[in-house]
This record gives C-alpha cells, structure tokens and sequence, in this order.
C-alpha cells in the first residue's frame, strides 16, 4: 500500500491487532508495513515513531469503554460498570498493561474516561480531593487485577516463541510453586482449603474486592 494511501487511522488499528497478536515485543515498523502491505518507510510518513504510535494506540483502546452520565442516578452502579468495563478492556489488550510501566501514556479518550470517574466519585457526595483518591483507589485494584492475565499472555508468548508449550509449562510452574508453599504452615492451609479455588477464579475475586472497595467508598461519601 503506497505511502499516500495509508491513513493515520489505519496504522493505529493495524497496530492494536499487532500488539492483541504479539504483544509490545512484537510492534515494530517492519511488521506493522507488512500487516498493512505498505513498506516501513511509508508508516513513517504518518507517524513518527514507535513512542508515538504507541501512545496513539493507547489511547484509541479507551474508546471501547461506555461512559455513563456524569450525574448518574445511581452512583455506586456507575462507579461499578466504570471499573467492569476497564477490566474488561484490560483483557482485551493486555499489552496496555504492560506498557504503563514502559511508556509516557495519555490522550483524550483516557483523559475523558478519567473525568467521567471523578465526576460519578463527586456525584457520590465526595469532595474533589477525595474524588480523587477513590478514583485513583479503584484504577489500582482494577490495574494490579489485570497484571496476572497479562503476564500469563506474555509469558505464554515467549514460551512459544522458544518451542514450549504453555498449556503444559506453566500448569506444571503452578504445581512446583503450590509443592513449595506447602512446606509453610499458613500458606498449606490456604493451597488445601476452598479459598485456593476462589483465587483461582480471578472474574469472581475481582467482583467481590470491588463490591467492596465502592462500599467503603460510599461509607466515606455519607459520613
């Protein structure tokens, strides 16, 4: 695809599926011109580097995630779909995770996702400041929730890319780890008893913690 055919937007969702595919080792120009059949050089015409069209596709992903009013009727349920939706896109792109701690990322679509939060946290009867904190309270458990899934998407990516099998390597990681923490008397009682099942079921786990941090929060907000 010639350079004057390329589109800003096309390279930007080009580069999400490349890096849903592959991961952030897997985005670089090469690979992104033969996604689009363009030759490298014609991306650079549109963007200027790989910073940049991360920081682009960063930001577009917000897009995905359904703002409710900025007064909602009930706060609390915009609060919860707020968080449910960015878990959920977390999921989608777990190289956005990733990339938090490897990138300068902002835009608009984040940026309006994050005034949305503080004005559901200050229609909570919160003050702007502790709007704030509540906002940035539910943004790190919903984050710290989703490093697990993206990790294990990483991880299973260099397996393969090695000759390994996932599937296999990492139940068996598990099995080594839970054979260790057995030796330590707190941690044996919770890899036998019912919670080890609850951990592992990271949907449910992360519902009910966030039940209960939007309840504290709203404890805070009618003191």
């Amino acid at each position: 695809m010639p350079r004057n055919t390329l589109t800003k937007p096309q390279i930007v969702r080009a580069a999400i599926d490349l890096l849903d595919e592959e991961g952030l080792d897997g985005l670089n120009m090469r690979a992104l011109g033969r996604r689009l059949g363009a030759a490298p050089t014609a991306v650079y015409w549109h963007v200027e580097n790989k910073d940049e069209l991360m920081l682009l596709a960063g930001d577009h992903v917000w897009e995905e995630i359904p703002l409710p009013a900025a007064e909602p009727a009930d706060w609390h349920a915009a609060a919860r779909a707020l968080a449910t939706d960015l878990y959920a896109m977390f999921g989608r792109h777990p190289w956005l995770v990733q990339a938090f701690g490897s990138h300068l990322l902002y835009g608009p679509n984040k940026s309006r996702y994050d005034d949305r939060c503080l004005a559901v946290y200050e229609a909570a009867g919160l003050t702007a400041p502790e709007a704030d904190l509540a906002a940035a309270a539910v943004f790190t458990y919903v984050l710290g929730n989703t490093l697990g899934a993206a990790a294990t998407a990483s991880l299973s990516r260099r397996i393969r890319v090695r000759g390994g099998d996932p599937e296999q390597e990492i139940p068996r990681a598990v099995e080594q780890a839970t054979a260790v923490a057995r030796e330590f008397p707190r941690l044996r009682e919770r890899v036998d008893s019912p919670a080890a099942a609850y951990n592992a079921a990271p949907d449910s786990a992360f519902s009910h913690g966030l039940a209960l941090l939007l309840d504290g929060i709203g404890a805070k907000a009618v003191r």
